[in-house]
């Protein structure tokens, strides 16, 4: 674990973590109550708790819009399952480590001399009460900005899981329907070392094989080989075509 804030001046750590995740204060004192975890704190109300509890409706209002934006297509249960993800406790925790918050953490003792990663549910408090401390500090619009820098490229991500999930359910209803057969999963080839094998995989409905789609491991490979055979079924272009 990183060496604790308190060996630097005070000054230094504000300063190094506006640097690192991109944004200025105009009041760092809303980033220090930001990263002053409760152990480090001299009263609880000196700590982030309060900051932690608006951030995390910012990012869920923030999340939210983005979803509901980016996904017309989708219902309330559809919408529900992404936001879980994204505004989850391990997410927000990932998202804290990108931006390296555990070198500015201001802890006690105790938690400071923890050996290893810093515990998941202090590393997403922290981010959702940075958020919060963006929010306070310089408005809606540039606490949004910064929760979209992580948000998005999470949002692609676990929509592009769900798609994928639902790709053998959504075949396997239109093969009964159309051809009166269930699909099957034909390994064709695999290649690298045992630890780290690639397989290569098509559909086959009633002696039919589609195209076939490598993936990194059977699953992966099963189910973009589900969303080529619904595409050419439906005639629509192949989302992985042959290589």
């Amino acid at each position: 674990m990183p060496p604790s804030p308190r060996s630097a001046s005070l000054l230094t750590v504000l300063e190094d973590c506006q640097t690192q995740i991109d944004f200025r204060f105009q009041k760092p004192e809303l980033l220090h109550a930001a990263l002053t975890h409760t152990s480090g704190a001299n009263t609880r109300q000196a700590s982030n708790e309060r900051l932690e509890f608006l951030g995390d409706s910012v990012l869920g209002l923030v999340t939210c819009e983005a979803i509901f934006k980016r996904f017309p297509e989708y219902q309330e249960g559809d919408m529900t399952k992404v936001k879980s993800v994204i505004v989850s406790r391990k997410t927000c925790a990932e998202f804290s480590r990108v931006l390296n918050l555990d070198r500015y953490l201001l802890l006690g003792k105790g938690v400071n001399s923890y050996s290893g990663e810093l515990p998941a549910n202090i590393m997403a408090d922290v981010f959702e009460a940075l958020v919060a401390a963006i929010f306070l500090d310089s408005g809606w619009d540039a606490a949004r900005d910064f929760v979209l820098r992580f948000v998005m490229p999470e949002m692609e991500q676990v929509s592009s899981q769900a798609l994928l999930s639902s790709a053998k359910a959504q075949l396997q209803t239109l093969a009964q329907r159309e051809f009166g057969f269930s699909p099957r999963y034909v390994v064709l080839d695999e290649q690298g070392p045992d630890h780290d094998k690639c397989f290569k995989v098509t559909a086959e409905i009633d002696g039919h094989q589609y195209v076939p789609v490598w993936g990194r491991n059977k699953k992966e490979a099963e189910m973009c080989a589900a969303l080529n055979a619904l595409a050419e079924i439906e005639g629509m272009p192949l989302p992985y075509p042959a290589s």
